[in-house]
């Protein structure tokens, strides 16, 4: 054999190795010493007199042979599995994924796992993923954009969720405050013929934040004719979401001078459509999103948008479940963010 392939077979087997389980016994018999003495080390176990030099030397043995703690084992006997249960009705880009990005921070920090399912919006699969999240001993479970309807056995947290339901914590935007920013900054402008973008029937923020745009919409004298109101319907996170109802309501011939969005997804796609028609954007038409999602301040023109502070979000939600889960606060019903008006280059005063 070569000396290259020698080698190359060498990092091979030492790869492999670094994978393969040693135990505890391995470790001590290594060191010649007790196991219990090794244990009492590797599992942090108070007061026990085990000298310094020992200690150090038992930590690096175990460090070089990779030995991993059989976790598995630990959480039987403490009933405590480290692991969290996350649903997600989908896992493209911007609202969710900034969402989770904050709590998998967040878990990582806490020394916890966590498995993610995905539904569609499919409330028999939500279902049959919160039997199976019970199933696998998870601590909690955090639902992102996702229908509870009935009390689950475990501690849980959903963000948007608008339901009161026994053992959950609600993480709610302020909509209400979200529509005085995006109405008034608007209003300001000059605008007073606006369309609206209504959300899908099964996304959670849909109804809430469309009955706060109504009801500021009243106290600004601002008319909604409902042939300036688009509904989205089709379960997409690509911008080709705002495109065609955005095609339908030019095909109207019915005259506006800004459009109110759903979210950043489906504004960049309205911003194609109304381009795609020589309209400018905002010299003809203002465009306002909401969620903020990363790609907004990289579109052409860079989106005006509705903060919603996803990543931080997600860590609240976090700090509330694991609150819930260890008992070191009161339990909390709803928790309230509030939103921030991000203004770009998406808007400007209303075409006289």
């Amino acid at each position: 054999m070569s000396e290259s392939a020698d080698g190359n077979l060498r990092k091979q087997t030492a790869k492999q190795n670094k994978f393969r389980p040693v135990s505890l016994k391995q470790v001590a018999a290594h060191l010649g010493l007790n196991p219990a003495t090794v244990s009492v080390v590797l599992n942090n176990v108070p007061g026990r007199s085990i000298p310094q030099a020992t200690r150090e030397r038992i930590k690096a043995a175990a460090r070089e042979m990779n030995y991993q703690p059989n976790l598995l084992a630990r959480s039987l006997r403490s009933r405590r599995t480290l692991t969290i249960g996350i649903l997600v009705p989908e896992l493209g880009e911007g609202y969710h994924t900034q969402i989770m990005s904050g709590i998998g921070d967040q878990l990582i920090g806490a020394g916890y796992f966590y498995f993610t399912a995905h539904h569609r919006h499919q409330p028999e699969i939500v279902d049959e993923y919160i039997r199976m999240f019970i199933g696998r001993g998870a601590q909690g479970i955090i639902a992102i954009d996702t229908l509870i309807e009935h009390p689950i056995p475990l501690p849980v947290v959903a963000v948007a969720g608008h339901r009161p339901i026994e053992g959950v914590t609600n993480v709610v935007l302020d909509h209400a405050r979200a529509a005085e920013l995006t109405l008034n900054h608007l209003y300001g402008l000059g605008h007073r013929h606006i369309a609206f973008m209504r959300g899908q029937p099964f996304s959670s923020d849909s109804d809430d934040r469309w009955k706060q745009l109504e009801q500021y919409a009243r106290k600004l004298g601002l008319e909604i004719p409902p042939e300036l109101v688009i509904n989205l319907d089709r379960d997409m996170s690509s911008p080709e979401l705002g495109y065609p109802v955005v095609q339908q309501l030019l095909a109207s011939k019915q005259p506006f001078t800004a459009l109110v969005a759903f979210n950043d997804i489906a504004a960049i796609g309205s911003i194609r459509a109304l381009q795609d028609l020589d309209l400018r954007i905002p010299a003809d038409v203002s465009v306002i999103g909401f969620d903020d999602i990363n790609a907004a301040s990289y579109t052409s023109p860079r989106l005006t948008t509705i903060k919603q502070p996803l990543a931080e979000i997600g860590r609240i939600a976090t700090q509330a479940l694991l609150n819930r889960i260890h008992e070191t606060q009161p339990p909390r019903e709803e928790i309230t963010v509030q939103p921030t008006l991000m203004v770009r280059e998406s808007t400007g005063p209303a075409k006289q």
